[in-house]
């Protein structure tokens, strides 16, 4: 494995690029996913001249730099986005090679952490976890066995049913208690696909991360956002897919130094 001091410039520059490539097709995932269309064809093209974008001015962050952030042929904006959207995905190369190195754990988690961007943007545009990602997704990624040596098959399923149970058992008692349902069914499905992947551990972890940034997110966005004072629904995959994520690569070290000091 590659420690994080030993990791070659060159080496991380070329998984950033490779990572935002990537992020260039989840960004026509997230934009075509939700509207039933095709990922594949038609090829990149402006949604307001449909003139197709030729290869040269697809390039993931610099042809968004080149161009000004507008379409070259009708100068409609584009969303700045994409380029956070390629960014964040070679970002996260990177950081998974730091943490894994060049091995099947770091393919397993690239992917697994690609599956949650679709997620988390797709989660923020319509309110909606698409079950085409998670319910492949929960089959996919209990083959985590192959691929990381701590999980097994066991493991695995054991992450499935507390995710999706915890949660199940969740949006229940709110809906019994109040009447109303607090928990989206996307959701469910989405914690047992993290559950998958991670294990009891990883999901009682993305549990507690999600619900403690989803707090401290709801409650900005009442103290901030525009309708600040009344109730906003606030979309949760995004929370537990940065709790996953924060558990992958940090996950460990977080949990010895909160009990560290809890036996202080």
């Amino acid at each position: 494995m590659i420690h994080t001091a030993q990791l070659p410039i060159p080496l991380a520059l070329v998984v950033f690029i490779f990572g935002a490539c990537v992020g260039s097709f989840l960004n026509v995932v997230i934009y075509r996913l939700p509207e039933k269309k095709s990922i594949v064809f038609p090829g990149s093209h402006c949604p307001v001249c449909n003139h197709t974008i030729p290869f040269y001015l697809n390039i993931p962050v610099l042809s968004y730099l080149l161009i000004k952030g507008r379409c070259r042929f009708c100068k409609t904006p584009i969303s700045a986005r994409y380029p956070v959207i390629e960014c964040l995905t070679g970002g996260l190369a990177v950081l998974l090679l730091h943490r894994f190195g060049i091995g099947l754990p770091l393919l397993f988690w690239f992917v697994f952490g690609c599956a949650l961007i679709v997620v988390t943007f797709i989660d923020i545009d319509h309110q909606i976890i698409p079950d085409i990602i998670s319910i492949p997704g929960i089959f996919i990624f209990a083959s985590s066995g192959f691929f990381i040596p701590e999980m097994t098959l066991a493991s695995s399923l054991y992450g499935v049913l507390t995710g999706g149970g915890v949660l199940y058992a969740v949006a229940l008692g709110y809906y019994l208690l109040r009447g109303q349902q607090g928990m989206g069914g996307g959701d469910i499905k989405l914690l047992a696909m993290i559950g998958a992947a991670t294990g009891v551990k990883g999901v009682l972890f993305t549990m507690f991360a999600g619900s403690l940034a989803g707090t401290c997110g709801g409650v900005a966005t009442m103290i901030f956002g525009k309708n600040r004072g009344t109730k906003v629904k606030i979309p949760f995959g995004p929370y537990l897919s940065a709790g996953a994520m924060v558990y992958v690569l940090w996950g460990n070290e977080l949990i010895y130094w909160y009990f560290s000091i809890l036996s202080r």
